[in-house]
């Protein structure tokens, strides 16, 4: 099979394939994060960044290879999550940015979107670290680069990059001896040769294709229309419905059938099924049809038709007016927090933080859940706490989506967004409080008390499941069978004749009356420190301890 260029459709089939193939291998790459705590999370924040690049391009037709590729890259920047999925969103845009301006692609096209990836993902970090999904990237790109003669075809080309890129995959371990301790490649770099690998399969003419329920895709009634203005409301009528009750002989061939039908009379279609239940969405100028095409696979149930012509004249009318009244109201000062545990919520609004945003360990935030929070508070300057290394990045791709003056603080934990909370002052100028904030949350050292996943050697330790390990700054310091005895040697080892405050917050798994009976001991054995102790709340993780 010979490709000598491809168009917008086929690159857009390309980009589902990858999609689908990267949800069916989500768990898979979530098990290779080097740490073997339970919130392993690459293959996942990879996943919804893929389906929501997925999402825009479904949201209506696209024609050019530069409109296909553009409209994944903004999807998956709206979407991105952690670190993994902040890379692949650059990664994208990369692609999106060589690719302006062309209807098609051929293999010379195809060499330069490759390299324009893998240059923009870099730009992107600030220390760039070998072994990582990065390098898989970078090489794939010097590979096709190196190779290319002008004669190859598009599948020859993209051959080579997912075996150039298979191969430098399988040596990460032996640029980042973490890897090679744990046993297992980088797992942003797993991510991307599945997606990669999806791509291909697209190409040679078997693209993947799954009927379950992406992780992050909606359901129907849980559908969000966002049509910026008229003129991009080509269907009026959002129109869903429930095939509550199928024929007994139906396929999956049927269902298959039924969403290209519904392509045709409209757009935005998602048509879902295990053949028990078919849940149906599309936007289109005849309802009625879609009804009666479905109604060929069985009884029809839930069904909700909405004028979206209408219901866009009033978002606009409210948004009009939040946004005046935003302006009449803006302060000079604002800060996000970003937590998970109703404990630590609790805290930061006792600190009169403005917006706090839902995430931390096991769900991080995506870059649009973050801009979102930032275009919501009223202020000139807003303060960024991400709280957690893995929401970084996303927290400052977000920063530059807006005309606010935003700071963020790269603080890694939450206990050190508290510090840095309390350190703020109205009174100071924006700069003179970012120093201080700074300074006061670099001041403080986290500990967090949690099991082991699975069996695997991590700094020199063979580590099994269900360990306790107790952590220190994201490294593993104490190893044990009991929190209670973990916790009090991690402390042990955090603690200096500088210290003066050590603050304990008790997780979802662990009763007040345990925490106080640590903070008890803590305080006997430390008499120079005060010791406090704090509901958390945070899922998995049974203490999070301050040291300060």
């Amino acid at each position: 099979m010979v490709l000598k260029s491809i168009d917008g459709g086929m690159l857009k089939e390309m980009y589902l394939s990858g999609c689908a193939l990267l949800n069916q291998n989500r768990e898979a790459v979530d098990a290779l994060n080097v740490f073997p705590v339970p919130d392993g999370d690459t293959g996942t924040n990879m996943s919804q960044t893929m389906n929501a690049a997925v999402k825009e391009l479904n949201s209506r037709p696209f024609s050019s290879v530069s409109d296909v590729a553009s409209a994944a890259a903004r999807g998956a920047l709206r979407g991105a999550r952690g670190n993994s999925g902040v890379i692949l969103s650059q990664i994208l845009r990369g692609i999106a940015s060589a690719l302006e301006g062309h209807d098609d692609m051929d293999a010379a096209l195809l060499v330069k979107a490759l390299r324009a990836g893998a240059q923009t993902a870099y730009k992107a970090v600030m220390k760039p670290k070998e072994g990582t999904i990065l390098t898989v990237a970078r090489v794939i790109a010097e590979e096709v680069e190196s190779r290319f003669t002008g004669k190859e075809d598009i599948i020859e080309i993209f051959t080579i990059a997912v075996k150039s890129g298979d191969a430098i995959l399988k040596r990460t371990p032996d640029m980042l001896p973490v890897l090679k301790q744990a046993g297992v490649v980088d797992s942003g770099g797993k991510g991307l040769m599945v997606i990669y690998s999806g791509f291909l399969s697209a190409l040679t003419g078997s693209p993947v294709e799954s009927l379950a329920e992406a992780p992050s895709a909606p359901l129907p009634g849980d559908f969000v229309d966002d049509h910026e203005s008229l003129e991009e409301i080509t269907f009026g009528y959002c129109t869903e419905f429930i095939v509550s009750h199928p024929r007994p002989d139906i396929k999956n061939a049927d269902v298959t059938r039924l969403r290209k039908r519904l392509e045709r009379i409209g757009d935005c279609v998602l048509v879902i099924s295990d053949l028990s239940v078919v849940k149906v969405h599309v936007h289109t100028n005849d309802p009625g049809k879609a009804l009666q095409m479905a109604l060929e696979l069985g009884e029809l149930d839930s069904i909700k038709i909405d004028n979206m012509l209408e219901e866009h004249r009033e978002r606009v009318a409210k948004q009009a007016a939040a946004q005046a009244a935003i302006k009449n109201e803006e302060k000079e000062y604002g800060i996000i927090a970003v937590a998970l545990g109703d404990g630590f919520s609790e805290i930061f609004k006792g600190l009169n933080i403005d917006k706090i945003v839902d995430g931390g360990q096991t769900m991080n935030p995506s870059i649009d859940e973050i801009k979102q929070a930032i275009d919501s508070t009223n202020a000139k300057n807003v303060f960024v706490l991400p709280n957690n290394t893995n929401i970084i990045l996303a927290a400052q791709q977000a920063a530059g989506l807006t005309d606010r003056n935003v700071m963020v603080l790269p603080t890694k934990s939450v206990p050190m967004g508290i510090s840095a909370a309390i350190a703020f002052s109205p009174d100071a100028t924006p700069e003179e409080n970012l120093s201080e904030m700074n300074a006061a949350a670099e001041r403080v050292h986290t500990a967090s008390i949690t099991y082991a996943v699975r069996d695997t050697v991590f700094d020199g330790r063979e580590i099994h499941a269900n360990d306790i390990m107790g952590m220190v700054d994201n490294r593993i310091r104490v190893l044990g069978s009991d929190v209670h005895d973990v916790a009090l040697e991690v402390v042990d080892g955090m603690v200096t004749d500088e210290s003066s405050v050590i603050t304990v917050y008790y997780g979802s798994d662990i009763a007040e009356d345990k925490g106080a009976e640590l903070v008890s001991e803590l305080e006997a054995k430390y008499p120079d420190c005060e010791v406090d102790l704090q509901k958390g709340g945070q899922p998995l993780y049974y203490y999070l301890i301050s040291v300060e």
